[in-house]
């Protein structure tokens, strides 16, 4: 009995080939997702030349599956390519789950002289008559899955430049949001003298500070910075000083009041997720009282007309770290005319150098000292000259806030 199905011409098989190649060449045009691309490539192989047995290995971290068939349970990931080098041509025996997988040829898929992937093919029957096709089709197989392989990766390229785009749009915005939470015009006069700078320690930062003129006596000025940073830190500031405003606008509360107000919005808006350290005062000119609640944060230099120096530190825990603040202490204190005050956030006082030595507040309260004298913005100078000489060539490690405050 002879068997009735004739084996493919060699024109046919050629015409085939190529047919596939159009298909796949047409479905990269097309835009198949990876899934689409991965489902014709296996018809391709599987259904049209009878490859019995094959896994698709790419590097995705580490060296794991991304199509395989004709197994009897799951291929395991593969630790080192070493073990693809090393046998190519040559054969392979994989063990999962207490199963030995056997394949006939190892194929490198390069890119660039660079190899992305490595394909596993074999029989499943090793006996049967003929030539494989795993051998008789070998080339082309290499062609198509290099063909398949590189249009993924390009795509995945594109997507992720597409991400890149669109994160790199998002902290456009989240930076000029962020530029209209700081003012832009500071006094300077007869009564207060305030200058600031400010340098993000990536495109997006976490600080804020401010000094508003409540009215003909009264000012209110602070220094702030959320836990982490990005878009979701610059949110949840533009947040934070929204409701500092309005509190200071609308309502006419005692610190500590606002302080448990900005406690309860901050945990809302960040859901224990972030915090927030604080340290807000305010100033009475008539009366020359200072007023502060320090939440958490680096304790402002207050440098004396006399050179005696104090930091204000007395207050409560960050915002958004409990429910309900566990306690809260408000300092106060009369301030002598020529008073300097100097706010700032942990990325001044903890930037290192070469030798791992952190700038610290005793090096920024002899600065502030020896330099009180001075307008505002030329301490601020000095300060930030000392800052770079310190630090060298040595990176920001933070977002780096000074305001600087001169009470006349």
């Amino acid at each position: 009995m002879t068997d009735s199905r004739k084996k493919p011409s060699r024109k046919a098989l050629n015409d085939f080939k190529l047919n596939a190649l159009l298909e796949i060449t047409h479905a990269i045009n097309s835009d198949f997702d990876v899934d689409g691309l991965l489902g014709l490539y296996r018809v391709t192989l599987e259904g049209s030349l009878g490859i019995e047995k094959l896994i698709l290995y790419c590097h995705q971290g580490k060296w794991q599956s991304m199509l395989h068939f004709g197994l009897n349970g799951a291929p395991p990931d593969i630790e080192d390519a070493g073990v693809f080098n090393a046998t190519q041509n040559m054969g392979l025996s994989l063990s999962s789950t207490g199963e030995m997988m056997s394949f006939d040829i190892v194929i490198p898929i390069n890119n660039n002289d660079v190899p992305i992937a490595f394909l596993l093919v074999g029989d499943v029957e090793e006996n049967k008559r003929g030539t494989s096709p795993v051998i008789k089709h070998m080339k082309f197989i290499q062609t198509i899955t290099n063909i398949v392989l590189v249009a993924i990766q390009n795509k995945r390229l594109a997507e992720e430049n597409l991400r890149q785009v669109r994160i790199s749009k998002e902290l456009e915005l989240a930076a000029e949001m962020q530029s209209m939470l700081v003012p832009d015009m500071l006094p300077k006069d007869d009564r207060y003298d305030v200058s600031a700078i400010y340098k993000p320690h990536l495109q997006v930062g976490g600080d804020y500070y401010d000094f508003i003129e409540l009215d003909s006596n009264r000012v209110m000025f602070c220094m702030a910075d959320v836990s982490g940073k990005g878009v979701s830190a610059a949110f949840l500031m533009a947040n934070f000083q929204a409701y500092l405003m309005s509190f200071f606008n609308y309502l006419n509360l005692p610190l500590e009041e606002v302080v448990k107000l900005l406690n309860e919005r901050v945990m809302k808006s960040a859901m224990g997720e972030k915090y927030i350290t604080l340290f807000i005062g305010t100033f009475d000119r008539s009366t020359r009282v200072l007023e502060y609640i320090n939440c958490g944060h680096n304790p402002p230099v207050l440098v004396h007309p006399a050179g005696g120096l104090d930091l204000l530190s007395m207050g409560t825990i960050g915002l958004g770290m409990f429910d309900e603040l566990p306690h809260i202490q408000k300092g106060t204190m009369t301030l002598a005319e020529n008073t300097l005050l100097i706010c700032y956030t942990d990325g001044l006082v903890e930037q290192e150098n070469v030798s791992e030595e952190e700038f610290g507040t005793p090096r920024l309260s002899q600065i502030s000292k020896e330099n009180q004298h001075l307008p505002a913005e030329e301490i601020n100078v000095k300060i930030l000259n000392a800052f770079n000489l310190f630090r060298g060539d040595v990176p920001y490690v933070d977002d780096t806030a000074l305001l600087t405050c001169k009470f006349y």
